[in-house]
């Protein structure tokens, strides 16, 4: 009886990391990465594995070759191409960065390794528990997406052009803080830029726009006190209550219709070099990308920022979107999945995780990681050169950690089809009826008059009942 105990006492041990270490240093294994990084991205992490591979990899007997594949669309198609067999696709790497809706669509498929087996609840402790949740998506709880690099939404201000119409109108930062605030402020900022050219009437500039429409959506009805996407068990109901929805429609097509809200170029960030914009919402990870200087046809110039939080609805609660993609492992051997594991957990302490998020404004994910005081000690450590935009967007989430709570919506079939409703239905009849007020502007018609038969509540309820048709289609796999 005592060595049936015994055994099984062993067993409970065994079940993840304290299973047998299966490597051989005299016989190492070679795993391939797949992941979107690029730029200072790409350079900070190819250097990582280049430190893990003559350091840990070299002791262990684990040897990591990593591969851009460009964007993250190119990344997910480059995926899809080799699970399914495509004709000339690559064999499937054994670990690749992964948003949740992907990873989910590829864990139908039954391709993912469960980590769990390699993880022990005080290692998985060390991890932000929002992080770790997210990775859960099998079916039985058990974590199929290592969080590696997170990142959530902030603002960033061109202060340079914004202090001479503060100093002209009154306006203060302090009003950028809410959502209604930033609009209010976009319509004092368009009407202040219209009245600098009195003969030519209707030509105001746009203050502000935001990357990530559907973060917009899912964060917003989440600071009113409304779960956009509830999923249970892999299935999802939406709530599209028509109040919560019409404050979201107020506060981001009304001003994008009347010239106050813009989006021009690929990214906010875009719009800002462009002069078109002054601030916007947008990533972390984003922060490397705002310009340091305007630059119009008649010239350039230089510019200093500003980052604040992202905005929130007047009287919500302080949510923030958790976002970033993991590293997912291919289900394959336990050697090769236990030596996939062993890299991510060196990736991911707190000292090479900070190295990478300092140069890409990705957060870190371990617990201890994200301070102030940690990003500092690592930066004279290692005697790096952090962008001071980096530094300064990390900081400011960083010092604001426990005042916001950072939330992402579960991941469930058709996920996917739904995000991208939330990105383009709006916005992308915002920016068509924006284009038809302006056509009517340039022909004389005043643009208040212009834009009167968009923003009627009627003209909301129209845009609504589409607009819910939609996403209940994309959800349910009829899009």
């Amino acid at each position: 009886m005592g060595c049936l105990l015994g055994m099984a006492a062993a067993l409970i041990l065994t079940a993840g990391c304290g299973r047998k270490d299966p490597l051989n240093p005299e016989e190492p294994v070679s795993l391939t990465v797949w992941h979107y990084y690029n730029g200072s991205q790409q350079t900070a992490f190819d250097a990582l594995v280049e430190e893990f591979n003559d350091t840990v990899g070299r002791e262990k007997g684990i040897y990591i070759q990593s591969y851009s594949q460009g964007s993250v669309s190119d990344l997910e198609s480059a995926v899809r191409d080799a699970i399914s067999g495509k004709v000339g696709a690559e064999t499937m790497p054994d670990i690749f960065s992964s948003y949740a809706d992907t990873a989910y669509e590829v864990e139908q498929k039954g391709a993912l390794a469960d980590l769990s087996a390699y993880l022990s609840e005080e290692e998985l402790d060390l991890y932000v528990d929002s992080y770790i949740e997210e990775g859960r998506i099998a079916a039985d709880g058990t974590l199929r997406i290592f969080p590696t690099a997170k990142s959530t939404e902030i603002m960033l201000v061109n202060k340079t052009d914004w202090e001479p119409f503060a100093a002209a109108t009154g306006a203060a930062l302090e009003d950028l803080n809410t959502i209604e605030g930033v609009a209010a402020t976009a319509k004092a900022y368009y009407e202040w830029t219209d009245a600098l050219t009195s003969d030519v009437p209707g030509d105001g500039r746009a203050f502000y726009g935001r990357d990530a429409m559907a973060n917009y959506f899912i964060i917003g009805m989440q600071q009113l006190g409304i779960e956009l996407f509830q999923v249970e068990n892999g299935e999802v109901t939406l709530n599209t209550p028509k109040e919560e929805l019409y404050r979201l429609w107020e506060n981001y097509y009304v001003p994008t219709v009347k010239g106050y809200f813009g989006a021009y170029g690929k990214f906010r960030s875009d719009d800002v070099k462009t002069g078109d914009i002054l601030a916007y919402t947008g990533s972390t990870s984003s922060a490397m990308y705002f310009p340091d200087q305007v630059e119009r046809d008649s010239g350039s110039y230089a510019i200093e920022y500003v980052v604040m939080a992202a905005p929130v609805f007047e009287g919500g609660q302080s949510y923030a979107v958790q976002q970033g993609a993991g590293m997912v492992v291919s289900k394959s051997d336990e050697r090769r999945e236990y030596a996939a594991v062993e890299f991510l957990k060196w990736f991911t302490q707190a000292e090479n995780n900070l190295q990478f998020g300092s140069a890409s404004g990705y957060l870190p994910v371990r617990k201890e990681a994200g301070s102030v005081e940690k990003l500092d000690k690592m930066i004279a450590e290692k005697g790096l050169s952090v962008a001071p935009k980096t530094y300064d967007c990390l900081s400011a989430v960083f010092s604001r950690m426990d005042e916001i709570t950072l939330y992402t919506n579960k991941s469930f079939k058709n996920g996917s089809a739904a995000r991208k409703v939330l990105e383009y239905n709006l916005s992308d009849r915002a920016a068509a009826d924006r284009a038809a007020v302006a056509e009517a502007v340039a022909v004389g018609v005043g643009p208040e008059e212009a834009a009167a038969p968009y923003v009627t509540r009627e003209a909301f309820e129209e845009w609504y009942n589409v607009f819910c048709e939609t996403l209940n289609a994309a959800a349910n796999g009829q899009g």
